[in-house]
């Protein structure tokens, strides 16, 4: 891109791949959307057709075959995606994370094996970081990772952890030492292929189904010691860190989508159904809850383009993408749970979506740092802004 190039050209030329990618979702995934996640069935199809789109390279840089796409841009696309079917995203999103880290933290050895294979979808990638026993308390974590010769062995177990069953790599973090304190300076990342010793089982969940979320373990499974993410042992803390930037802004992006199609979806109903004589829109107490989704959508947008923005320019945005991803996945579970409202009875139907964007909401709420933890966060960067 020429450096004489503004950022509102940029912004023109990404959104025609937005704008592409919203017609996808309304021909593609709407109309197979209910038929894969009342089986529980994962979209191969789906998948093929997301390789063929780009969206496996969405946001790794050109020099590796990517299309080197925004944050904005991509939450963008996210909520596009998310609006229609949740689900779909979170299998291109688990892998950017990781390819993301690999761009950011990798041998130029590791860049150059992974990520073009990685922007077409060759290979896909998941990130393995929750366990059984330790979620929000990333430090808790017991898998370990012992160097024997030229590679390390791995043993425990990883939790939740989607793209597991079809991807081909998870992006590992292991202890490398762990007794060391304090216990961060003992965690390292592994670029973990598939191999003996891997094993993974698909969990049954309430919602976001259809996409293979798995356990994963590990006994005496070997990778070489080349895989360790960077080269160098006990920055897998940092490196993990560094991450749940983006990963928030993803998250937030997909409560937000969730929201925005709840919301059209009550907003279509509430003009179809009648009830005392007259449309259901006209009532007061359903014009109150339209009220509130529209704002709650809006708003989520406005503080998901502040923090991928700043993330965009390079500046530090935890307290941005805290506060986007608290009020995306907020929004989703508020604006699922009003659709329900709306549609009365008929929202217990499988036949109507409404039910699966309830059932897919408070995912969002939980996943990339619990809402809880995320409120603790936000109030300590306040303090630390605003100190007196």
């Amino acid at each position: 891109m020429d450096a004489r190039t503004s950022s509102s050209e940029v912004d023109s030329e990404q959104q025609v791949f937005v704008d592409a990618i919203e017609t996808w979702a309304e021909k593609e995934l709407r109309p197979v959307a209910r038929k894969y996640d009342q089986a529980d069935e994962y979209p191969h199809e789906i998948v093929e057709q997301m390789k063929e789109l780009g969206l496996f390279g969405a946001t790794i840089g050109e020099e590796y075959g990517g299309l080197g796409l925004s944050a904005w841009t991509y939450a963008q696309i996210v909520i596009k995606v998310a609006s229609v079917w949740m689900a779909p995203s979170g299998i291109f999103n688990s892998h950017l994370i990781v390819a993301s880290a690999i761009e950011r933290h990798g041998t130029d050895e590791q860049k150059r094996k992974y990520l073009p294979k990685m922007a077409t979808g060759e290979i896909r990638g998941s990130i393995g970081l929750t366990e059984p026993n330790a979620g929000s308390d990333l430090q808790a974590i017991r898998t370990t990772a012992r160097l024997d010769g030229d590679d390390y062995v791995v043993n425990g177990a990883k939790m939740w952890i989607t793209n597991s069953m079809y991807g081909h790599l998870t992006l590992l973090l292991v202890k490398t030492e762990p007794d060391a304190q304090p216990r961060h300076k003992g965690m390292s990342l592994l670029i973990a292929e598939k191999g003996p010793g891997y094993t993974v089982n698909k969990l049954k969940k309430m919602g976001y189904r259809a996409i293979d979320t798995c356990e994963i373990s590990f006994e005496n499974y070997r990778t070489p010691k080349a895989s360790l993410l960077g080269g160098v042992e006990g920055k897998g803390f940092i490196q993990t860190a560094g991450g749940l930037e983006l990963g928030r802004i993803n998250v937030a992006a997909r409560g937000t989508g969730i929201a925005e199609g709840a919301l059209k979806h009550s907003l279509r109903y509430a003009q179809e159904r009648s009830a005392f004589g007259k449309p259901i829109w006209q009532h007061q107490a359903v014009q109150l809850k339209l009220a509130d989704m529209v704002t709650q959508v809006e708003g989520a947008k406005r503080l998901i383009e502040q923090a991928a923005r700043k993330f965009d320019r390079g500046e530090r945005c935890d307290l941005e993408a805290a506060m986007a991803k608290l009020a995306g996945s907020e929004a989703g579970a508020f604006c699922a749970q009003e659709g329900m409202r709306i549609f009365g009875g008929y929202s217990y139907s499988v036949e109507y979506d409404i039910e699966r964007y309830y059932r897919d909401a408070m995912l969002m709420c939980i996943g990339e740092g619990t809402n809880e933890i995320l409120r603790q966060v936000i109030a300590k960067q306040l303090i630390d802004r605003y100190r007196i």
